[in-house]
C-alpha cells in the first residue's frame, strides 16, 4: 500500500478522469427523466415546498421571522443541507455501486468519492441560480456578503469531501449502511436547524444545547451561507467563532 505522499500524488495524476467521471455522473442522473437536469433544482425546491407547508404555516416554525426573512431562509438551508447528504450518500456507495469499474480498472479507489463530492458541488452550483433568485425576489439583493459564498463553498465541499471517503471506506465493509443512511441524515437534518432557528426555537432549553446544534458542520454552513445572502439575517443569529468552527469542521 502506497504511503500518504505518494497516494495523492497518484490522486492528482488522475485529475482528469475524476473530473470527467463527475461531469459524466452529472449528466446521467435524471438522463432518463423528460424533465431532465432541471430536476436538479426542482427537488429541492419541492422538498422546500413541502417543509414550508409544513413547518411554516402548520407548525409555525419561523416564529421570529417574517415571510421574507423565513422563505429565503428554508430555501438556502435545504439547498445547503442537500449538498451534504447528497455527499454522503454517494460516498456510501462510491465502492459499492462501482464495484465493476474497481475490479476492471488500477486506480486510487478515493478517486471515487471525491469524484462524487465533485459531482454535487457542481449540482449546488447548478441550483444556485434559482436560490439567488428566491432570495432577491423577498428583498435580499447582491452586497459585498456575497462575496462569502464562495470561501462557504469551499470549506463544505472539503468537509464533504472527508465525509465521503470516510463514509466510502464504511460502506465497502458494511453494504447495509447505505439503507441505515437515510435514517441517521433525517435526524441530522432536524437537529441542524433546516426549517427553524436553532436559538429561537430552544430558548426555553439549557444554553449548552442550542450551542451544541449550532455548532455541529451542517449547521454552520447553513448559517454562513443565510448570513451571506439574506440581508435580515445578521451576526447575531451566527455562534460564535463561527469561520474558525467552520474550518476546522473542513480539516
Amino acid at each position: 500500500r502506497p504511503g500518504l505522499v505518494a497516494y495523492v500524488r497518484q490522486l492528482w495524476g488522475r485529475r482528469h478522469f475524476i473530473l470527467a467521471f463527475s461531469q459524466a455522473k452529472l449528466t446521467a442522473q435524471y438522463s432518463q427523466a423528460k424533465l431532465g437536469q432541471l430536476w436538479q433544482v426542482a427537488t429541492p425546491l419541492l422538498n422546500a415546498l413541502v417543509y414550508y407547508l409544513i413547518f411554516g404555516l402548520i407548525l409555525k416554525a419561523n416564529r421570529g421571522m417574517s415571510s421574507e426573512v423565513y422563505i429565503p431562509f428554508l430555501v438556502t438551508g435545504v439547498f445547503v443541507f442537500t449538498f451534504t447528504q447528497s455527499s454522503v450518500m454517494a460516498g456510501v456507495r462510491a465502492i459499492s455501486g462501482n464495484l465493476g469499474l474497481v475490479r476492471a480498472l488500477h486506480f486510487p479507489r478515493a478517486s471515487l468519492p471525491i469524484s462524487f463530492a465533485l459531482q454535487q458541488l457542481q449540482q449546488l452550483i447548478f441550483s444556485m441560480i434559482v436560490l439567488f433568485t428566491v432570495t432577491i425576489v423577498f428583498g435580499s439583493y447582491p452586497g459585498l456578503s456575497w462575496l462569502l459564498i464562495l470561501p462557504v463553498l469551499l470549506l463544505q465541499f472539503l468537509f464533504n469531501t472527508g465525509l465521503a471517503l470516510i463514509m466510502a471506506r464504511l460502506g465497502a465493509k458494511t453494504p447495509d449502511l447505505a439503507q441505515l443512511m437515510p435514517f441517521i441524515l433525517r435526524t441530522w437534518m432536524y437537529a441542524s436547524g433546516v426549517m427553524f432557528s436553532i436559538p429561537v426555537m430552544l430558548k426555553d432549553q439549557p444554553a449548552w444545547i442550542a450551542d451544541v446544534l449550532q455548532w455541529n458542520p451542517a449547521a454552520v454552513y447553513m448559517d454562513l451561507m443565510r448570513f451571506a445572502l439574506i440581508d435580515g439575517y445578521g451576526s447575531g443569529h451566527l455562534p460564535p467563532h463561527v469561520w474558525a468552527v467552520a474550518l476546522g469542521w473542513s480539516v
